[in-house]
């Protein structure tokens, strides 16, 4: 009877570091964070993506006791801070703005320093901007469905603008050019403020935009909006039909700003940040600031923002696949 129980004792100690590590990791994500978190932005100050980390900042500084501090790196569309990001040691003290350049779109048009799928460990979708379908007052059309005719009688007449090839923009042109069957002429631009310029001007029959760059230029009248391309009608703008429901079935675009960490992050620490991040998006104040930038609030849990980023992924390959869009 007693070599079952010296058995149980062996078994015991050999458990002893298991628990031992367990247990100093539960303790670890206890008390994390101990240590000022670095928020990387992968853009230059002064953008949508910059403007959204600073207005969550100071919200988790305050809910997570230790300082938020945001790092802008940008460059190459992105990459260079998530790549940043995804090398940064996976201790909770790195997060990173994920947006779809670097995440989603880049993957499919080029070979990365990481993979957007291994490399991360998604936190929180943050918020979700409508793209829109905005057009010159002076174009003869006060629909989707008009558009559409128009083009298909006059095709390659009708011109659109984008801020560059390879573009959330111009994936979002060329995927209702795809389901609507016309033939538009892509003018690409550096950058979306000239080619919203340019169709204020009339140079441009129609541009696929993001929400808050193009909706001050709405309301003053400057341009005429058609639709939205998220799936169901924007909070923010609810008189507007969808492109999906206006004639375009199937249609969906809009721009995802999430919060992730590198890959391999403290599972416990990733609900933390979740938990706070969510928070925080969704307080009243937070949510009047970002419906002022045209941001919806979101939230939610890590694995509906995997599931997001993966739907997302698939998306823009099917894109490129039909339309066979490359980068500069």
């Amino acid at each position: 009877m007693r070599a079952p129980v010296k058995n149980l004792k062996a078994i015991s100690l050999s458990l002893f570091p298991i628990l031992f590590s367990l247990g100093i990791g539960l303790a670890s994500a206890q008390a994390y964070p101990t240590k000022p978190i670095r928020f990387i932005v992968p853009f230059a100050p002064g953008g949508g993506t910059d403007v959204l980390a600073r207005l969550l900042a100071p919200q988790l500084t305050e809910s997570l006791g230790q300082p938020v501090v945001v790092d802008n790196r940008g460059g190459a569309g992105g990459v260079i801070g998530a790549d940043i990001a995804a090398k940064a040691p996976a201790d909770g003290y790195t997060i990173v703005l994920g947006s779809p350049g670097p995440l989603t779109i880049n993957p499919n048009l080029q070979k990365l320093p990481y993979d957007p799928q291994r490399d991360f460990s998604p936190i929180v979708l943050a918020t979700i901007s409508p793209f829109t379908m905005v057009v010159h007052p002076s174009l003869p059309v006060g629909s989707v469905k008009e558009f559409i005719a128009l083009a298909k009688a006059k095709p390659g007449s009708l011109n659109f603008g984008t801020s560059g090839n390879g573009s959330v923009n111009h994936f979002s042109a060329e995927l209702f050019k795809s389901l609507a069957g016309v033939d538009l002429v892509h003018i690409p631009y550096k950058g979306s403020a000239p080619a919203a310029l340019d169709l204020i001007a009339g140079r441009l029959h129609v541009v696929f935009e993001n929400l808050p760059t193009i909706l001050p230029h709405v309301r003053s009248g400057k341009l005429k909006m058609l639709a939205v391309g998220t799936k169901t009608r924007s909070a923010l703008v609810p008189e507007y039909p969808t492109v999906a429901e206006a004639g375009v079935p199937g249609y969906e675009s809009s721009t995802a700003f999430g919060v992730l960490a590198p890959s391999k992050t403290p599972a416990a620490i990733i609900t933390r940040l979740n938990q706070e991040s969510s928070k925080a998006v969704q307080r009243p104040d937070s949510r009047d600031k970002l419906s002022g930038l045209g941001l919806e609030p979101v939230g939610g849990t890590p694995h509906q923002y995997a599931a997001h980023l993966k739907e997302e992924l698939a998306k823009y390959g099917r894109i490129v696949k039909a339309t066979g869009i490359r980068i500069d």
